[in-house]
């Protein structure tokens, strides 16, 4: 097994060597390619040097020199004397008549920069210095959209990486919530075998024993059991959304919560008087508020008060559920709904994360920490649609 993990994170590091050697392949190669354009660049502006120094010592121009003084390229050139005058320019878009010459002196310096000047020098034979002028020249817009291949190459591997890490984190979710359903349909499975039988033994005692209380109680308890596994089969598949009243809902829930907490707690509703009729499924909403309202109550550990408030919105209906607990630091709020992730020393870290998976995947809602402070408690806010 450590062999054949070894391997496949051998071949992993290798195909990241393998993509990185190609990159820097690639990059080198383009600068290869740039430094011989840039060389070829200036064997032309040299050449045109040279013809300026014919045409200055012959004034009778040959066929050849006088093509090579024509067919300049598409350099952008600007020829200069000893004292910085601008004698001629070639392959720059300047207008004499509408633009000020201080625009081409400004084009000028920035030329300066890009490449190292020509001299053009003309000596008599006398020996005198009679011509002494200089030929700057700038890039190519060849070789200038060239530069920036590198970057946009890095940008292009940056787009394909987060590409293929949005796949690949897609793919890790659909993975976990394909886990999530199968081990969801397999509680429910699970717990439904022995439940059938219990109801059989239960049927069995009441022949008997109709007024037991023993027996009574058992019966809420697997009516209790019946609920928690028709919650998991509904959370292994698409559950179904039907029109019911969310106040009455959220009654019930505390009701049941209510009989089983601390006398400590104090339950706060605020609940309208009328019906909110919104497409849900009870089952897993009630279990949500359950979730939420324990951890509350563990949160105050036995006492203090927990209030529900419900409003309702144009489109939507607000939630929130808020405990008077110990609160939780603001840097892990972004992290509670994520699966197994726990605040609690004994706790799997599931009860939120289901939590949203039931508001926000099946119900297409919202669920967020509201506030929280330490010492003074959190509330938690569910934004259900109307319409679905």
């Amino acid at each position: 097994m450590n062999l054949q993990k070894n391997f496949r994170d051998l071949l992993k590091n290798s195909w990241l060597l393998f993509a990185f050697a190609i990159v820097i392949l690639i990059l080198w190669n383009t600068n290869v390619l740039f430094e011989n354009l840039s060389i070829e660049e200036r064997t032309k502006m040299e050449l045109w040097v040279f013809a300026q120094k014919e045409y200055i010592q012959n004034q009778s121009l040959s066929n050849l020199t006088f093509e090579v003084l024509q067919h300049s390229g598409v350099n952008p050139m600007i020829q200069v004397d000893e004292n910085n005058k601008i004698l001629e320019i070639r392959n720059i878009n300047w207008n004499v008549k509408k633009q000020d010459s201080t625009i081409l002196y400004k084009i000028l310096n920035r030329i300066k920069n890009e490449n190292k000047p020509i001299i053009i020098e003309y000596i008599n034979g006398e020996g005198v210095l009679v011509v002494n002028q200089k030929l700057y020249y700038g890039d190519s817009i060849t070789l200038k959209k060239l530069q920036y291949y590198p970057l946009a190459l890095l940008l292009i591997i940056f787009l394909f990486g987060a590409v293929l890490y949005f796949v690949f984190k897609t793919a890790k979710i659909g993975e976990q919530n394909r886990l999530w359903a199968g081990m969801a349909k397999e509680t429910a499975h699970q717990i439904g075998t022995p439940l059938t039988s219990m109801m059989g033994w239960i049927t069995l005692l009441k022949e008997k024993q109709k007024k037991s209380i023993p027996i009574v109680e058992i019966e809420k308890d697997i009516e209790r059991l019946k609920i928690i596994t028709d919650r998991f089969s509904k959370i292994g598949s698409s559950p179904e959304l039907i029109p019911s009243n969310i106040v009455d809902t959220i009654s019930r829930t505390v009701e049941y919560l209510q009989k089983r907490s601390s006398k400590h707690i104090r339950f706060d509703l605020k609940l309208p008087k009328k019906k909110i009729i919104l497409f849900y499924n009870d089952q897993l909403i009630s279990w949500t508020l359950e979730n939420l309202i324990k951890n509350g109550i563990d949160a105050m550990k036995g006492k203090g008060i927990l209030s529900i408030n419900l409003k309702e919105l144009e489109n939507q209906i607000e939630i929130i559920i808020s405990d008077s607990g110990s609160g939780m630091k603001n840097e892990i709020t972004n992290k509670i709904f994520n699966p197994g992730f726990t605040t609690k020393k004994r706790g799997w870290g599931l009860g939120l994360s289901l939590a949203k998976r039931i508001i926000v995947d099946f119900h297409q809602g919202k669920i967020s920490v509201l506030r929280t402070d330490l010492r003074k408690g959190t509330s938690f806010k569910i934004i259900l649609n109307k319409k679905v």
